[in-house]
């Protein structure tokens, strides 16, 4: 059998914050000034994996991503990329937000060769560069142009070409798609994986929509609410490469009904917890 080799591992992290001065939170029935995020997260992400994360709002999704790109350390436990342990911005990771984070003085090429700047590339390779992954996703034409200029599909195009410049080992994707129209959305999955099953870095993707997680996933898992852990892990046996029909197949309507029936419990205690929060 071949052995499966591990890009990201996440080793029992919990992460513990601690509330403002003066505040505090209904936790199990008492008044508390920290609130733990996560709580024994475990899970391996393969080299080369497109997995998506899911689960109810403030399961701590977004701050697993922060630990492994190295902008926050967990409390305990830890997470690590390719055997090395993650207290610093990885080299090696990039990170792309649900806001589109570009330079607003810098056009659409500037801003994808920023990436190469900072690590010194020089500017004839830099521009090179920034060309050739702002025509991956269609953008020709546009290298001269703005944020202020371009549609918010267009931007976020911009910002993952970016991220892509750099040849990233990991690529972290929190909501990159949730601002967009439903339209926009689609097209940019599906150019997404396009350009992924070009390049096969490991990608760990954040969203709340259960579509999009099994569309563009190898594997999905499912996060508990806070204090978040991995509650279940689905494989996504669909061919590749994908189009966006596949969504109306029954293999794709399973999948969706498995990770409803997963998430379905911690979306309401999400929502009873949130509602006892307010109540305090």
């Amino acid at each position: 059998m071949t052995e499966v080799s591990n890009r990201i591992t996440m080793k029992d992290v919990r992460k513990v914050f601690r509330l403002k001065p003066g505040q505090t939170m209904m936790v199990d029935g008492r008044a508390s000034d920290r609130i733990t995020v996560l709580s024994g997260v475990d899970l391996d992400i393969r080299k080369g994996e497109f997995l998506t994360l899911v689960g109810p709002s403030g399961s701590g999704k977004s701050v697993l991503l922060d630990i492994v790109a190295g902008l926050t350390e967990a409390t305990s436990g830890f997470a690590s990329i390719d055997g090395n342990h993650v207290s610093n911005p990885h080299a090696g990771t990039a990170y792309v937000f649900q806001q589109y984070a570009l330079f607003p003085w810098r056009t659409a090429l500037e801003n994808v060769a920023y990436a190469l700047e900072v690590r010194g590339v020089g500017k004839a390779e830099r521009r090179e560069t920034a060309q050739y992954f702002l025509s991956l996703f269609g953008l020709n034409g546009f290298e001269d142009r703005y944020p202020s200029q371009l549609s918010g599909g267009m931007q976020q195009r911009v910002a993952i070409a970016r991220a892509l410049a750099t040849n990233p080992q990991v690529l972290l994707m929190d909501e990159p798609f949730a601002a967009l129209d439903a339209q926009t959305r689609d097209i940019l999955q599906i150019e997404l994986l396009r350009i992924w099953e070009q390049i096969k870095t490991t990608v760990v993707f954040v969203t709340h929509a259960i579509d999009e997680a099994i569309f563009l996933a190898d594997r999905v898992a499912v996060m508990t609410a806070r204090p978040g852990r991995v509650k279940e892990i689905i494989e996504i046996n669909l061919p590749r490469p994908r189009d966006i029909e596949i969504r109306n197949g029954p293999d794709f309507n399973a999948y969706r009904a498995r990770a409803w029936n997963a998430l379905r419990d911690e979306v309401q205690k999400a929502q009873r917890d949130w509602a006892l929060a307010r109540s305090a």
